[in-house]
């Protein structure tokens, strides 16, 4: 979560292997082009300006990227009933003021906000030009959804066990610091092997973010797994945290030979069809082709991201194992417990969602909530013993946190749905 600044001369390499990755697929602007509808977007999702970021995240199929099509059954669609409570007079207090809903919107660049109480709409809206069609993107919301597919192939048969080794799955690996990983160990990212995560804050610097997306830019098939390849081994597998992007990659990679479909295909089956998804959504690739960002970057709707939700808190409507959403909500192990990822920081971590300890935005009870959050303030929050959840869209600028804030929000949201 931290960034990482590498010398001049590697971050050289990085803006030169952009720029060649952008050579290949001319543009308008070296920073920013046109969208049909005339809304500037940035040419790297990555790199935004306060200007272009809204647009960008609702136009991520008007990038230089490849994607799969998440398709729904428009005859299967289930509306969202409507819970009848307002939640426009709900106020919560924030460094000693009383605040609204609508301040937090309005003050915090929040482009979409949806709360579910027991599968009801409480509160829908949306800000900086979205709208109910608008499908805007997960950014690591997906690497969620990417630990419901395991589980989902795990409830299949075709995963034998958290504890198989990753290599049975991917055997591109094989010889790679991963030869020794278990799908376990990438679910709760404590792996061991090398990962710098820094790309909101150096997207063409000497991380593993930027070299990532040069290589998904370029639509060079096989780079993203000959970059999971090379990377090295920092640490014993298992014997600490380092968030990364790629191995919610490498997951996705498992679903797909697990099962011997897409991952998008698969989350269409066991998910999106099922559900009665409201509208087809896609998932960024790492090549025409190729294999399925499992990390990052689905498009979908706000109400599906909440359909998405309300399925985890349910329990997976029969297509996860049973207790999946517990172990996959809460802190396993000492390592990953709550407060002892970062300083300062309350967040714990279960199978890819980031867990909250009790007593912090409205959470309680064993399982007291977790959320899928990063990159620009996406956020999906499941409170099961409130029957609550709710969905953030955000265009945050980097280093910006409104956590602090949020929670308060939530807290006060939650006392007011019981």
């Amino acid at each position: 979560m931290h960034a990482h600044r590498g010398g001049d001369r590697s971050r050289e390499r990085s803006r030169r292997g952009w720029r060649e990755a952008r050579s290949r697929h001319p543009s308008t602007s070296s920073r920013s082009r046109l969208a049909p509808d005339a809304e500037p977007i940035a040419e790297n999702l990555l790199d935004t300006t306060p200007e272009n970021q809204a647009a960008t995240y609702r136009h991520v199929d008007r990038q230089r990227l490849a994607t799969r099509a998440i398709h729904t059954d428009p005859a299967r669609t289930t509306p969202l009933p409507r819970n009848g409570t307002s939640l426009g007079d709900v106020r919560y207090t924030y460094q000693g003021t009383r605040r609204t809903v609508q301040r937090f919107v309005s003050e915090n660049r929040i482009a979409g906000l949806l709360v579910l109480k027991d599968g009801a709409i409480a509160h829908e809206q949306y800000a900086m030009g979205n709208t109910e069609t608008t499908r805007w993107t997960s950014m690591s919301i997906a690497k969620s959804v990417t630990s419901t597919l395991i589980g989902a192939a795990l409830a299949d048969g075709v995963i034998g066990g958290l504890d198989d080794p990753v290599l049975r799955y991917v055997p591109e690996l094989k010889g790679s610091a991963y030869q020794d990983n278990t799908i376990r160990q990438l679910l709760q990212m404590t792996s061991g092997v090398t990962w710098i995560e820094a790309g909101a804050n150096d997207p063409y610097g000497d991380n593993d973010i930027a070299r990532m997306f040069t290589g998904i830019y370029g639509k060079q098939p096989g780079a993203v797994m000959e970059l999971m390849r090379t990377r090295p081994r920092a640490a014993a597998p298992g014997s600490g945290f380092n968030y990364s992007t790629g191995e919610a990659y490498v997951l996705s990679a498992v679903v797909a030979n697990a099962t011997g479909k897409t991952a998008s295909h698969y989350l269409s089956e066991k998910i999106w069809r099922p559900l009665g998804m409201e509208a087809d959504a896609y998932w960024i690739l790492d090549a025409p082709g190729g294999r399925e960002m499992g990390g990052s970057c689905i498009q979908a709707t706000l109400r599906d991201y909440g359909r998405f939700g309300q399925s985890i808190l349910t329990g997976g409507d029969g297509v996860l194992p049973r207790g999946w959403r517990d172990r996959a909500g809460r802190p396993e192990s000492r390592i990953t417990d709550y407060g002892r990822l970062y300083e300062g920081s309350p967040y714990g971590y279960g199978y890819l969602w980031w867990a909250i300890p009790p007593g912090i935005a409205g959470a309680r009870g064993p399982v007291p909530t977790f959320v899928g959050l990063r990159h620009g303030g996406q956020k999906l929050y499941i409170n099961p013993a409130e029957g609550v959840v709710t969905v953030v869209w955000s265009a945050l600028r980097p280093g910006v946190d409104v956590d602090p804030e949020l929670f308060a929000l939530l807290d006060s949201v939650v006392h007011a749905l019981r």
